[in-house]
């Protein structure tokens, strides 16, 4: 049976990049994973093996670095946004690029308080320490004349001590589950949005401004809502988003309910009042759903593995 090409890409994944900005003694610093797809004219180096179109993974490599070094690393946005333009509109054979990028955020280390600090301590700033918090990513695509933008952020947790119930669901014969009216609610948000900035004509959002303020609406509905489900969190924490933030059409979260349960300390004669809890790593709920603006289609994968 004849076979034909599909879908084809081809890149750098995992481009680890470090731009350290000295700004006198004041150093900063971002850290980026960057991975490079490429995709366009590739079906001869498919059927027969000729690299004519084919622009070596080792140059979209030596681009990232050097391009961290050329351009600066204002944002992740940006960055992608400038490796997305430079491979479309000079090679072409490239039709499309798309850029992944994750950023692991650093945080300056205080001084000691001045009867410890060794001479010359009042002028260290370039010492850090790496936040055990959240990833940030993002994704840029390009095909030449249209921009998807698609932000996020992956592993962060947090957790209400209260203020969270779970009952009046659907019961069976294989439900043990007791109904609770104040429970913890726990999970580890990943969640990706999508800009409605689509062209150069367009004025492009403060990307790192969008970042800080759809993190901060996000806590903020997570904290305030009093929870009946975590599907109602996760709802609230999306419209707050959306409503807040005019640049956004479009988020998707995807919520493990990390699941907390009441030790039983009754055969030790103790009594349990909702403070002793075994925190199980699995198996686990897990809640996904996407919020979007009002009329607007959805563009974010319902997986999000990948992304």
């Amino acid at each position: 049976m004849p076979t034909i090409l599909g879908q084809n890409q081809y890149g750098k994944a995992e481009n680890r990049v470090v731009k350290i900005t000295r700004d006198g003694d004041t150093h900063h610093i971002k850290d980026l994973n960057v991975s490079v797809a490429l995709s366009g004219d590739m079906d001869d180096v498919h059927y027969s093996g000729s690299n004519a179109n084919v622009l070596p993974t080792d140059t979209t490599k030596n681009t990232v670095f050097a391009f961290a070094k050329e351009h600066g690393i204002e944002s992740a946005e940006q960055f992608g946004i400038h490796l997305a333009r430079h491979f479309v509109t000079s090679q072409e054979p490239i039709k499309v690029a798309r850029i992944r990028i994750e950023e692991y955020a650093w945080e300056r280390i205080a001084t000691s308080d001045g009867n410890s600090k060794f001479i010359g301590a009042d002028e260290v700033k370039h010492s850090f320490v790496r936040k055990g918090q959240e990833t940030r990513v993002s994704q840029i695509t390009f095909d030449g004349e249209k921009w998807e933008v698609i932000s996020g952020l992956k592993d962060l947790s947090v957790m209400n001590s209260t203020n969270s119930e779970f009952w009046g669901y659907v019961k069976d014969k294989y439900t043990t589950l007791k109904e609770a009216y104040d429970r913890i609610l726990a999970t580890d948000v990943s969640a990706r949005w999508r800009y409605n900035w689509t062209s150069d004509e367009e004025r492009m959002p403060n990307w790192e401004k969008s970042y800080e303020q759809t993190r901060k609406h996000m806590l903020q509905a997570f904290a305030e809502t009093y929870s009946l489900s975590l599907q109602q969190t996760l709802y609230q924490m999306g419209s707050r988003i959306i409503n807040n933030r005019s640049e956004i059409d479009e988020i998707r979260f995807s919520l493990p309910n990390n699941h907390h349960f009441l030790v039983d300390l009754e055969p030790f004669g103790l009594k349990n009042d909702n403070e002793v809890y075994f925190a199980a790593d699995r198996p686990y709920g897990l809640i996904e759903a996407t919020v979007l603006r009002d009329g607007v289609e959805p563009k974010i994968p319902v997986d999000m593995t990948n992304l």
